[in-house]
């Protein structure tokens, strides 16, 4: 989970330099295809097939975590990057309780103390203006959106959790294809095309996309999905590295403050709860 959290974090910094100039479902469908391409690559050397057990349930982690990155990406391209990846990891908090609706799962009083310590970090990295103030007023529509996604996100880390039968290499096909097949359309009626290091970028958001789902895949194979997304709060760490080395931004006292609070919560989760 720690290791998704810092391709993510690489991920959400490429896609943000994209979205300046690159039209949002250019960037979903680049990302979905490289992924899409490299999953199906490495489910035809193994010789696993594309075939699933659960194809309903495959889908719709597609269908949930298409609507999760667009919704994403647009919060990261209308808001700024510290705002709209702090509205996106409220997700944990939906998905103990969409866990604890539909799997099951018991949301224990150390599982909620900690999470509430992990978002205070999270907030103090952030700093959002709509809770610090500030003249700078978020858009209200690009909050819903970015709201919206994280709720998209939870229930797609759910579904991930029910699919611990599929390989993690399947999980990630399905929701690279779906994703790019629902985006290609989309993308047809606002075509754009990039300059040429534009492409890498792209090629990047995708690469680093892949290695950051088959890693979250992974922990939530082995661990509750309540405490397995709560660890995914250390992308706001290495959200703050990326944003010195691609945006210049140098993190102050509130951001190694709250990235102490994230990372000693995460540990203390880790060691109370040790993964079964």
């Amino acid at each position: 989970m720690a290791a998704s959290a810092f391709f993510f974090a690489l991920m959400a910094g490429l896609a943000k330099v994209a979205g300046s100039v690159v039209p949002l479902f250019e960037i979903v469908f680049a990302r979905s295809f490289v992924v899409a391409v490299l999953a199906g690559a490495a489910l035809l050397k193994s010789g696993r097939g594309f075939r699933g057990a659960e194809t309903r349930l495959l889908l719709l982690r597609g269908l949930l975590g298409f609507g999760a990155l667009s919704c994403f990406y647009y919060a990261v391209v209308h808001l700024p990057l510290a705002d709209a990846t702090v509205i996106h990891f409220t997700n944990p908090v939906y998905t103990a309780f969409i866990a604890a609706m539909v799997l099951g799962e018991r949301i224990g009083v150390s599982e909620a103390v900690l999470g509430v310590f992990s978002l205070g970090g999270v907030v103090m990295v952030a700093r959002p203006a709509l809770i610090f103030g500030g003249t700078n007023m978020l858009a209200p529509g690009a909050v819903l959106v970015g709201l919206c996604g994280a709720i998209f996100s939870a229930s797609a880390y759910v579904t991930v959790r029910r699919l611990r039968r599929e390989p993690p290499t399947l999980v990630v096909f399905y929701f690279a294809t779906v994703c790019t097949l629902l985006s290609l359309p989309l993308l047809v009626l606002h075509p754009a095309l990039p300059e040429p290091h534009m492409w890498l970028v792209l090629l990047g958001v995708g690469i680093a996309t892949y290695l950051g789902q088959w890693f979250i895949t992974w922990g939530f194979r082995l661990e509750r999905a309540g405490r397995a997304s709560a660890v995914g709060y250390l992308q706001i760490v290495f959200a703050a590295g990326w944003g010195w080395l691609l945006f210049h931004e140098v993190p102050d006292l509130w951001t190694w403050l709250g990235a102490g609070v994230i990372v000693g919560s995460t540990l203390l989760l880790v060691r109370l709860h040790p993964i079964r």
